[in-house]
Formats: structure tokens, sequence, C-alpha cells
């Protein structure tokens, strides 16, 4: 019996493991044809595996791409943090039960941090610290 077809929510497309590197080349570059995309990635594998790739991540929202040339040129229709938080947000859900700190204490724990990324860390809880301290107190209802 055939599988049923994926459900797709076209207003939030993700992209698959193997699309996220086709991504970084293109949110690296710009916009590139098949062949820069294929060839920065080293030639591996096949030219029309990727071309594929490419036309099926076209149909589902993840690049546009420019016809005005003979040679198609893909640009990623998406900005590398809103994919990065779209893809973290379901795995915060799905693997960490909507905990953020049980998210980060995950993350870190899996690899060696380096002394300037818990630099980055520290600014960054400072900061939300500091908007959170600048937020005004909260009025209780009256009932």
């Amino acid at each position: 019996m055939p599988r049923p077809p994926k459900v797709r929510n076209p207003s939030r497309p993700e992209p698959t493991e193997a699309e996220l590197p086709l991504l970084r080349v293109l949110w690296n570059l710009g916009s590139a044809s098949v062949r820069q995309v294929w060839e920065d990635l080293g030639a591996k594998g096949s030219y029309t595996t990727v071309l594929k790739q490419f036309q099926v991540m076209h149909e589902k929202g993840l690049v546009t791409r420019d016809e005005s040339e003979r040679t198609h040129l893909y640009q990623a229709a998406m900005p590398e943090e809103r994919v990065q938080r779209s893809l973290l947000g379901r795995l915060l859900q799905q693997a960490f039960e909507g905990s953020a700190a049980q998210l980060v204490l995950g993350a870190l724990s899996t690899k060696k941090v380096s002394a300037e990324e818990r630099a980055e860390i520290r600014k960054l809880l400072d900061n939300l610290d500091a908007e959170e301290d600048a937020k005004p107190a909260s009025k209780t209802k009256k009932s």
C-alpha cells in the first residue's frame, strides 16, 4: 500500500537534513546556479541529484529561482536565522518538552564550548536579564 503524501505547511516550510547544506551554500553566496552549489559542496554525488533537490526545494518554497537567464539562479527564500529558529522551536517541543533550559544544557554537554562561545552566551544571558529588568511590573487584575 502506498504511503500517504506528506502534508506540508507552505507558510512554514522546513528543510530536510539533505537540504540544509544546499541552503548554507546559498546563505553564503547569496544566489548561485546548481553547478556553483554542487562545486562548492566538493562536487560530491551527482549533479542531477542536486538539481532535483533544488526543484523540490523550489516547490516547497525554500528557495526562489531566477529564470531570466539560461542558467537559473537559486536564492534562499528565508534568512538563515528564521530557518534555525523554526528548526530549534520544533526540536525544543519534540525533544525537550518545551524546556529551554534542558535544550541549552543538552547542547552544552554535547561538545566542548570555547571561551569565546561561553562569553557570547554570558552576554546573551546578561542582555536577557537587562531586558527583563527594564520591563514595567505588570499590574495585578482586580476582580
